[in-house]
């Protein structure tokens, strides 16, 4: 008996019981809370059948190297069962620095491609048909002008904008809070997100204008609840600024998109997709009225934890992203990557990033988890934890609601100070072994396990450099320069930037040149002290 009254606790801090049972449901309405599958609040997922009617999107998560390095890399993951592109980009892309200049120097192609320009986009999917396969770009503070360059590829190419399907990362709140790979201000940074969104709703239809992360929140070390109330939160932030900027809600909110990650505490995650679901449709219903059924829906990417690999004993991080992914599935995920095993090292190699896809295919096909929608459903424990991370998420709502919104709450280093507070909490129960991590803290090896890992050398960056020297000899410099000045303009005032964005890359006026430019207008942005 005393076994059974002892109390463990979740990821998040809660206390689990021994057994749960229908009191562990007081209040809890199985016609309100749970419904049915494609019904409101969407708890038991957003589409009526489910995997049943189609599986979920396979997106490795790809880039290293050159801009031919990837697409290489892309079409082997096509050829082996891929479904979908998901481009990662190196450092000095992310932060909107040209590859030539002397603060990308080192990191050129190292965690990512590397794209300054047009020409690096177009060599980026040559040979890879736009209109039949749907492209996912993990870049924020300068992802409308990337975008800009992958509309421009399309229309080099003779195919329609309308035709167009995939996702733009976007989500700038979250690097304030936990990535910070920011390149402006608040404001004019969520000004280019709701051009971004304005632009897709009238020209790119099938196109996700933002991925609204928690990933990264997760990466940081918050919990699960916080990784949901930020990310939620963030997300009703860029649908405000939306419908002041004169947006109704139903042109955009069904192109919305989120990205979760998966962490270890396998039903906590099922659960935390299941509140996701049901609290973004509670509140986007109470706040904004939308009458398209479809602008409730939240429809979502997930990641397996790249913070839960380890690189002792490498071969474990398998079984550690196969648990994770099931947790994905099972939680109703729309779109999924599973990590590689080798990621902890280095850049996956072609046989650790097979590994990992194959990890989707064999729950995917073998499995038989995708024979029924939300087949946990109805269970005591999973309903509780759907119900708690609901309830927790809510309470940040209030502080957040309380201190003015998230703009001011990140001034204010709030939720910074929660995620450092609670990934400090973690490493203590790593360092003192109330969390056991397999082949770290406890069934330690004495010598460590080795892997072959993928190098990328200085021939990367010699060659970018080299390109980008062409292409600035090659160019019109006055019509490149006179794309610049009408962007500096209509940035001064409220035109949809898009338009302008666009003719500038086609003018091949770079990526480290458009952001220059775009700085002078908005000014840049220093990150408050948090203690």
């Amino acid at each position: 008996m005393e076994e059974r009254k002892a109390r463990f606790r979740s990821l998040s801090g809660f206390d689990i019981a021994w057994v749960y049972t229908a009191e562990e449901l007081t209040g809890w309405d199985s016609k309100t809370d749970l419904g049915a599958p494609g019904e409101f609040p969407f708890t038991r997922g957003v589409y009526p059948t489910m995997y049943r009617g189609r599986l979920w999107t396979m997106r490795q998560f790809a880039g290293f190297g050159t801009a031919e390095d990837t697409n290489r890399r892309f079409k082997y993951l096509l050829q082996h069962g891929q479904t979908g592109l998901s481009v990662a980009f190196d450092m000095p892309t992310l932060m909107g620095l040209d590859s030539d200049v002397p603060l990308a120097h080192g990191e050129v192609g190292y965690c990512g491609v590397a794209v300054s320009s047009l020409a690096d986009m177009e060599r980026l999917f040559d040979g890879i048909p736009l209109d039949q396969v749907t492209t996912s770009m993990t870049i924020n503070g300068p992802a409308a002008v990337l975008f800009a360059m992958y509309l421009a590829v399309a229309e080099r190419r003779g195919i329609p904008f309308e035709r167009l399907g995939g996702t733009l990362q976007n989500d700038i709140l979250k690097e304030y809070i936990a990535q910070k790979e920011w390149l402006f201000p608040p404001e004019p940074h969520i000004r280019l997100i709701t051009d971004t969104m304005a632009y897709c709703a009238r020209y790119v239809p099938k196109w996700h204008p933002i991925s609204i992360s928690g990933y990264h929140i997760r990466e940081a070390g918050s919990t699960a609840v916080q990784e949901l109330a930020f990310t939620l939160y963030d997300g009703l932030t860029y649908v405000e600024a939306a419908v002041k900027a004169g947006l109704a809600v139903d042109d955009f909110a069904p192109q919305l998109s989120f990205f979760f990650n998966v962490h270890n505490d396998f039903f906590e995650e099922i659960a935390k997709f299941r509140a996701a679901r049901r609290l973004w449709a509670r509140e986007m219903e109470q706040r904004y009225h939308p009458k398209n059924p479809r602008s409730l829906h939240l429809r979502c990417h997930a990641q397996t934890a790249g913070c839960s690999l380890m690189a002792q004993q490498p071969m474990n991080n398998v079984v550690r992203t196969t648990l994770q992914a099931l947790a994905a599935v099972l939680g109703g995920t729309q779109s999924l990557h599973t990590n590689s095993m080798d990621e902890t090292l280095a850049l996956p190699t072609e046989e650790a990033v097979k590994l990992a896809l194959r990890t989707q295919q064999v729950i995917a096909h073998e499995s038989e988890v995708t024979n029924t929608v939300d087949p946990l459903g109805g269970s005591y424990y999973v309903e509780s934890l759907t119900n708690r991370l609901e309830e927790g998420a809510r309470d940040y709502f209030r502080k957040l609601d309380a201190m003015g919104g998230m703009v001011r709450a990140i001034e204010q280093g709030f939720p910074q100070r929660e995620i450092l507070e609670a990934s400090q909490r973690y490493q203590r129960e790593v360092e003192q072994k109330e969390r056991v991590l397999v082949g770290v803290n406890e069934y330690v090896e004495p010598e460590p396990s080795r892997v072959p890992i993928l190098k990328i050398g200085p021939e990367v960056e010699r060659e970018q450099v080299a390109r980008l020297s062409d292409l600035r000899k090659a160019r019109d410099p006055f019509k490149m320069a006179g794309t610049l000045e009408e962007l500096q303009e209509a940035a001064s005032c409220s035109e949809n930037l898009m338009p302008y964005l666009i003719d500038a890359v086609k003018a091949n006026a770079t990526l480290g040149e458009i952001c220059a430019a775009l700085k002078e207008v908005f000014g840049t942005y220093r990150e408050p002290v948090v203690l």
